[in-house]
């Protein structure tokens, strides 16, 4: 069994939408509380309160009991997982933080309180219209209730499903290597450019940004203004999935077998290029190629990508190369070709090491030596 995300669109009435607003100032009220007696109790007894002394705190909140139950489990797993980091010596973990009402944007029912049908009905809220794009295919565990910063409602439903794994459609396999002057580049010789979504909306943001910066603190301009901000992130956003939904459906349906790198791209956008790895997607698209492959017929596998770029991928020949150059002339062997082509043929290398035709570099396309 393996458990898959629903998010669909539902629609509150003005009145539901603010009895929702009403239940996540209560939700960061408890939240606040829980998080400052767990401070105090440290503070006076050198020790944090037990799971079942925050669940009695959440009680009568005002929610419904499982929500408020929720909020207790998750700022006691937010203390444990600070102090486990602690003590493995991670320096820049950070204790929990008391919220604002922005910071807390959403209500879970853990196992009950909803029910759905042609409408979303969710306890104290009744009938919620929603509009559901897609069928769901299993048992629902968990619902979320969200609101974005742009103001719009979702239900996330937590669905357990029995995977369908389909026999390998037959096709070729294929290296990916990663990148930010072209998004990918295929074994095959194939390159997918990088559509650069920030690009075609950095000058209508920085504008928005401006005019919000201008409106008075507190004020219900400013509020509309922020809110026109988060509008306009939304559709980078969205642009963004809708180009790397597509991009990994064609990928999963053309090929048997893909390769690529296991980039930790958080840490490295960390180190160098955040805006542009963050914008690429690269993490966004290997999740996505990772749960589309088993229905398509097709394996995904990720490999070390220690020295992919530098190692020639015919006679293994290692160099440096910096990111300035980019041709692979390796002067052992001859092989001249593009440094992120060079890379793809490693990873695939790496991915099928040991089984038939695993060495081919090269095969199907020219390569001067």
């Amino acid at each position: 069994m393996t458990m898959k995300m629903y998010r669909f669109r539902i629609y509150p009435s003005k009145a539901q939408e603010k009895q929702l607003g009403q239940h996540l100032w209560l939700a960061k009220n408890l939240w606040n509380d829980l998080l400052e007696h767990s401070k105090n109790t440290y503070r006076n007894f050198d020790k944090f309160p037990s799971r079942d002394a925050l669940q009695l705190m959440s009680k009568d909140s005002g929610m419904y009991s499982q929500t408020s139950q929720e909020i207790a489990h998750r700022v006691e797993n937010g203390i444990w997982r600070y102090v486990k980091l602690r003590k493995a010596g991670n320096r820049k973990a950070g204790f929990p933080r008391f919220r604002s009402i922005d910071r807390m944007r959403s209500l879970h029912y853990p196992q009950s309180g909803f029910w759905l049908g042609n409408e979303l009905k969710v306890t104290p809220f009744a009938e919620i219209p929603i509009v559901q794009h897609r069928r769901i295919k299993g048992k629902i565990k968990t619902l979320t209730l969200k609101r974005e910063a742009s103001g719009k409602w979702f239900a996330c439903f937590a669905v357990e499903e029995t995977p369908v794994i389909k026999a390998s459609n037959g096709k070729s396999r294929i290296g990916v290597d990663l990148g930010l002057k072209t998004l990918a580049t295929l074994s095959n010789g194939s390159k997918i450019s990088n559509p650069r979504h920030i690009r075609k909306h950095q000058d209508k943001i920085a504008f928005l940004q401006r005019v919000s910066d201008r409106k008075k603190k507190g004020s219900k301009n400013r509020k509309k203004a922020k809110r026109n901000v988060a509008i306009e992130f939304e559709k980078l956003k969205n642009t963004r999935k809708d180009f790397l939904h597509r991009l990994s459906h064609n990928l999963v349906n053309s090929y048997s077998f893909i390769a690529l790198e296991d980039l930790a791209s958080q840490e490295l956008a960390e180190m160098n290029f955040g805006k542009q790895i963050n914008d690429a997607g690269w993490g966004e698209l290997a999740n996505m190629l990772r749960y589309k492959a088993e229905s398509a017929g097709c394996e995904v596998v990720f490999v070390n990508p220690e020295g992919t770029t530098k190692i020639c991928c015919i006679c293994e020949n290692k160099m440096d190369m910096p990111l300035a150059v980019r041709g692979y002339d390796c002067p052992m062997c001859g092989n001249h070709m593009d440094r992120d082509l060079n890379a793809a043929y490693n990873i695939l290398k790496r991915a099928t090491a040991g089984s038939a035709g695993s060495n081919a570099c090269g095969d199907g396309l020219h390569v001067r030596l």
